[in-house]
């Protein structure tokens, strides 16, 4: 698995430096809902003392605090080791989040306009400026010597009397009238050569942002919208525990988990009016720490990016200010966001690019602050090792191959139909086989695993299922005698197919009793087991159909020692992934399956049930080297089922060509400027055109300028090869309800 350079450690790069009130004393753990407790020797979450991300920034943890975090905070509901720096909750809270297209950093955003102003060069505006200047003073000059009749002095003489000749206050009223006309002429002039402009451009201290669009006001405290008065739980009746939400919040005593968790919880209240009592109850006993995640934790240990939980939003760089993105988009942040992610997101870069740190990390931590929100689930597959955050910061770590994993892998993704498990099995095992028809090999398997739960009530375990594939005659008979006990005819005939077909040209038996001996190795011994079977095994099994419950899931796959089992667990998990967010009854938890490295994990199947994840309100995450470390055939329908495309510094020229197909041309405006000689006819216009050339070196020349629309690529191979900087990328992003933002140029790691 790609580990993009962050070996010997966890980066802790900090994006951010706000913070929210620290969180409350340490809660209780109980048990995972759905899943088995763990035993009694799993290691029990820490408690350190670290900084606490803010809402809308943060720190990388307490080992990055100092002058970036500056605050020490409670550490997955820890208490607080001094006071909090930054924003208050109610502050972060009345903070506008407009709605400006996928992909913008909404917090506290400023829109643009969509079309940049015309700027006017500053040698232009200066010789504008000193030509309406000597303009006005001539012809004040003129004015005043009389040389243009005195007409300009008629309204002097209309507004004062004939006795005031000669007096003080006619001496006043001419100097008044003089100081009008000079005004009068110093505006008209000034705005006819824009002095204001260029005093905006050179002065210090002059030079002002140009914001088309006006910056959209904060709530203001105690309005009806503000959200950190919780109004509406407030105009419910339950005026009580609005305000225990607004004391806990006033007391440092509630983060940003928490009140988007209780807002949750609310919701669900307002959707069914009877759980009223138990939420009352609940804020009543426990205060901010109501309706806390199964887990019993309240945030993360540590969070090495910045985010905003109400946006559901995590900040991953900022759009360059340069002509290569929309003049609206330019200096913007860029986020990522469940509406995006819904479509899936491919990434491109080589290893170092910043894939694992600046990309799955982050987006991995958002998933996992939603989920302890009671909005998400999110299962990460890496390999051993990679920084993905500390172990305290997952409800399930499942190490494949590790003797102290205190969980397992169901290698049947909790099917219990042996056609679907089959068909699982099969894509994981021969998926990525030339040559292989996955659904005979599915065939294959039913033929096996049918009959064998006939017969035992469970699926076989990997020793078993490779005696199987391997007709071992002991194992066969036992299996047919059972068969036979139980009145199972039906079964035998599937057991006798599978027999027939045995041997036969196009046969997948062999290669699934291959790919099975991959597990079959001593490193794997006790996983994998299913959970009838009474086994020394050190872990229980986790099944992806847990994924209707707010779980936060790292699967740590033996790349080093054993590749080729854990692409192919890869595969399977995928597969898996695939079948259970579709067969999901509950689909209001945004559910995403984020890999390190998809390197030899798609296939076929994979990239059609990609395409179908969107409209079951889940998404992949693919990091990849390379496109060719994909099947041919599938590259270009893996581009199209993903709606967001990332290309990373240091793609190679026929990956970029594959990216700018995909982002395809826009019309753009292109100037030729032709240079023509001047010939002049003049013996005198010759003679100074032949001195300019002897003193410049050059003839006089004229310029000819076109303007064109012309079609472009919005990105060449060439460019994503050679131009995009170390620490950016290239990504277009789509929205679950179509909405499309251009590719970008950003640059990765946060804002300044």
């Amino acid at each position: 698995m790609d580990t993009d350079g962050t070996h010997g450690g966890e980066r802790r790069t900090p994006f951010g430096t706000g913070h929210v009130p620290r969180p409350a004393g340490p809660p209780g753990l109980p048990g995972i809902q759905g899943l088995p407790p763990k035993p009694a020797h799993a290691p029990a979450p820490v408690t350190a003392v670290g900084a606490v991300p803010g809402p809308a920034g943060g720190t990388a943890g307490g080992q990055a605090g100092g002058a970036e975090g500056g605050a020490a905070g409670g550490r997955a509901g820890g208490p607080s080791a001094g006071p909090a720096v930054g924003p208050t909750l109610a502050d972060w809270l009345r903070v506008p989040r407009p709605a400006a297209g996928p992909g913008v950093w909404s917090y506290g955003h400023v829109p643009r306009a969509a079309q940049e102003p015309e700027v006017t060069p500053t040698r232009q505006l200066v010789s504008g400026a000193l030509i309406s200047l000597l303009a006005g003073l001539l012809l004040w000059s003129l004015l005043w010597n009389g040389y243009l009749g005195g007409f300009w002095l008629w309204p002097l003489y209309m507004f004062t009397p004939d006795s005031w000749a000669g007096t003080l206050p006619s001496v006043v009223a001419s100097y008044i009238w003089y100081a009008i006309v000079a005004a009068t002429l110093a505006i008209g002039f000034g705005r006819l050569g824009r002095w204001p402009e260029l005093a905006r451009r050179i002065l210090p201290g002059g030079r002002a942002a140009r914001a088309e669009v006006p910056a959209p006001r904060p709530v203001e405290p105690g309005g009806p919208d503000d959200p950190a008065a919780w109004a509406d739980v407030r105009a419910a009746g339950l005026v009580e525990v609005a305000d225990r939400l607004g004391a806990e919040a006033r007391a440092g005593r509630m983060n940003d988990v928490d009140h988007v968790r209780i807002g949750r919880a609310w919701e669900t209240v307002r959707a069914d009016p009877s759980r009223a009592r138990a939420f009352a109850d609940a804020v009543r006993d426990k205060g901010a720490g109501a309706c806390v995640h199964p887990s019993g934790a309240r945030d993360l240990p540590v969070r090495a990016a910045r985010h905003d939980l109400l946006a559901r939003q995590v900040l991953l760089g900022t759009v360059q200010d340069g002509e290569r993105n929309p003049y609206a988009r330019r200096g913007s942040g860029l986020a990522l966001d469940p509406a995006v992610l819904g479509t899936s997101l491919l990434a491109i870069g080589p290893s170092g690019a910043g894939k694992t740190s600046r990309l799955v990390r982050p987006v991995v931590e958002s998933l996992a602050l939603q989920a302890l929100a009671g909005q998400a689930a999110v299962v990460v597959v890496a390999s051993a090792g990679t920084a993905l955050g500390p172990d305290t910061g997952y409800d399930v770590v499942v190490r494949v191959g590790d003797p102290d994993s205190v969980y397992d892998l169901d290698l049947y993704g909790g099917a219990t139909d042996p056609d679907e498990a089959a068909m699982l099995l099969a894509e994981g095992f021969v998926g990525d086989l030339p040559g292989i028809d996955v659904r005979r090999a599915a065939t294959a398997l039913a033929q096996l695993l049918g009959p064998f739960r006939a017969a035992y009530g469970r699926f076989p375990a990997v020793p078993e299922l490779r005696e199987l594939l391997d007709r071992v005659p002991v194992a066969l008979a036992a299996l047919r005698e059972a068969l036979e006990a139980a009145g199972q005819q039906r079964m035998l005939r599937e057991l006798d197919a599978r027999e027939r077909q045995h041997g036969a040209p196009a046969d997948p038996g062999p290669a699934l009793a291959d790919r099975v001996a991959l597990l079959d190795r001593p490193a794997f011994a006790g996983f994998f087991n299913v959970a009838a079977i009474d086994t020394d095994g050190p872990g229980r099994p986790f099944s992806l159909r847990a994924l209707e419950h707010p779980l936060r899931v790292r699967v740590d796959l033996p790349e080093r020692g054993h590749a080729d089992a854990s692409r192919m667990l890869a595969r399977l998990l995928l597969a898996q992934f695939n079948a259970a967010a579709a067969a999901r009854t509950d689909r209001s938890l945004f559910a995403l399956l984020a890999f390190d490295d998809a390197s030899h994990t798609l296939t076929a199947e994979a990239v059609r049930g990609i395409q179908r994840l969107r409209s079951a309100n889940a998404g992949v995450l693919l990091t990849l080297r390379t496109l060719d470390d994909v099947p041919e055939a599938l590259r270009t329908p893996l581009l199209g089922a993903v709606g967001c495309r990332m290309a990373f510094s240091g793609v190679t020229t026929w990956d970029g060509k594959r990216f700018a197909e995909t982002w395809g041309t826009e019309w753009v405006e292109t100037r030729d400027v032709t240079h023509r000689t001047v010939f002049a006819d003049q013996p005198l216009t010759r003679a100074i055109h032949a001195f300019r050339k002897l003193v410049s070196g050059k003839a006089v020349t004229t310029d000819a300028v076109t303007v064109r629309q012309v079609e472009r690529e919005r990105w060449s191979a060439s460019d994503l090869a050679h131009v995009v900087p170390p620490g950016h990328a290239v990504l277009s992003l789509t929205s679950v309800r179509g909405e499309r933002a251009a590719p970008l140029l950003v640059r990765l790691g946060g804002r300044d």
